[in-house]
């Protein structure tokens, strides 16, 4: 008599979905940064897998039975969501290149702080900007986004059939160069209003020599940078608005660029 009702097959199906849930969670945006717990990020993983395994479980069968095979198995796991996780971080990376720039451009390249999310230096603009879009792309339910587009990741990608192909390379290089292409929208009206302040210093240096410039020069030109910053809310929220909109086109051209069913 079976007391405990035990299929093997049943275990390895959820090894095998538990497998690809923990590697591609922790990937992920948010969930990835080094500010939560590994044990939370463990219990969330389980809860989470126990949540999908009876909707989008994974055959047990294809669970390999050499352990070189189940490496290379994860090995593919870890590309899948390295793969999704850098579709969405490109967004965020842009942004905190922006924020760079202003910093630069308003005098805060002697400020740094410590990221508390990456461990990172960063400059206080930069990381105020990646926090607000931060808040601003979980308040428009990105994070239910990303979900959604993993879940399609058990029918388009099976277990162990990863493709890797000049497609979906392609794709990665065209957001990375969107990235920078984000970063120099968002700094770019900045840096000409900081610009026209800093023409207009060098005329008055010019023009009246005793003025002392260096005294009076860096807080216009951080209370101009400010007030240039606030305008620029209004562009950033657009943005992500329209990426967060985007991201089942992103995530299923993504995935259909890495399922051997399309190829």
């Amino acid at each position: 008599m079976d007391v405990f009702s035990y299929n093997p097959a049943s275990v390895l199906s959820l090894l095998l979905t538990m497998m690809r849930v923990s590697i591609v969670l922790f990937m992920l945006p948010v969930f990835s940064t080094n500010n939560i717990p590994m044990q939370v990020k463990g219990a969330v993983t389980i809860v989470f897998c126990l949540g999908v395994w009876p909707h989008l479980a994974l055959d047990g069968a294809a669970m390999p039975a050499h352990p070189f095979d189940v490496a290379i198995m994860m090995m593919g796991e870890a590309v899948l969501g390295l793969v999704l996780g850098m579709a969405v971080n490109f967004l965020f990376m842009g942004i905190q290149a922006g924020g760079e720039l202003l910093g630069f451009q308003m005098g805060f390249t002697m400020i740094n702080i410590a990221d508390p999310l990456t461990g990172n230096q960063t400059g206080a603009t930069a990381f105020f900007l990646w926090m607000v879009s931060l808040l601003v792309f979980l308040g428009l339910d990105g994070h239910l986004y990303m979900i959604r587009g993993f879940m399609a990741s058990f029918d388009l990608v099976p277990p162990g059939q990863l493709f890797i192909g000049p497609t979906v390379l392609r794709q990665i290089m065209y957001l990375a160069s969107q990235m920078f292409v984000l970063a120099l929208q968002i700094a770019a009206p900045v840096m000409v209003a900081l610009f026209l302040v800093e023409v207009s210093l060098g005329l008055m240096a010019r023009t009246s020599p005793q003025i002392p410039i260096m005294e009076f020069g860096f807080p216009i030109k951080i209370g101009v940078g400010f007030f240039f910053l606030g305008l620029l809310m209004v562009i950033m929220a657009e943005r992500i608005a329209a990426f967060v909109q985007g991201l089942d086109g992103l995530f299923g051209n993504l995935l259909r660029s890495m399922s051997p069913m399309y190829q």
